[in-house]
């Protein structure tokens, strides 16, 4: 779980960088323009940091947050090509949508990880 976690999060964390670039605030109209987006990524991030470390330690509470990282992963995926098929033209960049795809991919292996772990 170790390394499925670890690349879901860098991609989750990579992608929020080209969400800046994109203006990703304006596309789910977050209250506070950049300012609620930047506190929306300080909690994700936090998250995301937080649950590495319990499965690094390898603590109960492991699983869950591997869990809500591939959700996170699995749901970045899904909500973009909803935005694609919108007709939404962010994140048409091979690289922007290279990431998504790879969000995807990641969350799946940490989900099979997750289901193969010991609870």
């Amino acid at each position: 779980m170790l390394r499925s976690y670890f690349w879901t999060m860098l991609l989750l964390i990579l992608h929020q960088v080209d969400a800046a670039y994109w203006r990703e605030w304006e596309m789910f109209h977050v209250p506070g323009g950049i300012q609620g987006f930047l506190v929306f990524n300080l909690a994700a991030i936090v998250l995301v940091l937080v649950g590495y470390r319990h499965v690094l330690l390898g603590t109960t509470h492991a699983r869950r947050y591997a869990a809500v990282c591939a959700a996170l992963g699995v749901g970045t995926c899904l909500i973009h090509a909803g935005f694609a098929l919108a007709g939404l033209e962010q994140f048409h960049l091979p690289l922007s949508m290279a990431i998504i795809v790879l969000c995807l991919a990641s969350a799946v292996w940490l989900l099979c990880d997750v289901r193969r772990a010991k609870g």
